[in-house]
């Protein structure tokens, strides 16, 4: 198998849609008490909902092995950015959600109400909040240069590797 397959792609490519429409509907501060970013709350949870069929995809062979390998090194790195960018898919909705039931702020996935994971309080929600938002841009920031890195593969090393990922 030379690509991925069309589950995953379409998976890979709705994700980074929903991570970069996560982060400019994203608010911080006092406004999310009184005006809660309903709208990011549900992008940020279809995100960590496309992890499973994506995992479960992978692992019923959906990915196709790398064809040229460029080294123990660079493949072992490859394995740690994708599971950094897996770790911030997962970690990061939990995070918002958990930082919303800490400011009383109710949490619903499309219209489907959630409960909350943490006890309201009245001051800051606290560090996981701001891990919540530091996250948010390290995960653009990283998703970014995933795709630099793509582009290096294809232009630079013309391995193919975006035809792998190629919706069409």
């Amino acid at each position: 198998m030379r690509r991925y397959s069309r589950v995953l792609i379409a998976i890979h490519w709705l994700t980074a849609l929903l991570i970069l429409a996560a982060w400019f509907t994203s608010e911080g501060g006092r406004q999310v008490r009184l005006n809660p970013p309903l709208l990011h709350f549900g992008i940020g949870l279809a995100v960590l909902m496309l992890v499973v069929p994506r995992l479960i995809a992978r692992g019923l062979g959906g990915a196709p092995r790398v064809e040229n390998p460029q080294g123990p090194w660079l493949n072992l790195l490859t394995q740690a950015g994708h599971a950094v960018l897996y770790a911030f898919m997962i970690g990061l909705p939990i995070t918002g959600w958990y930082a919303a039931s800490r400011m009383g702020v109710p949490v619903s996935f499309f219209g489907i109400s959630l409960p909350a994971i943490a006890a309201p309080v009245q001051g800051s929600p606290g560090m996981i909040a701001e891990i919540h938002e530091t996250g948010g841009t390290l995960i653009l920031l990283l998703s970014g240069l995933h795709a630099m890195i793509a582009l290096w593969h294809q232009f630079v090393l013309r391995d193919g590797t975006l035809e792998r990922m190629n919706p069409v």
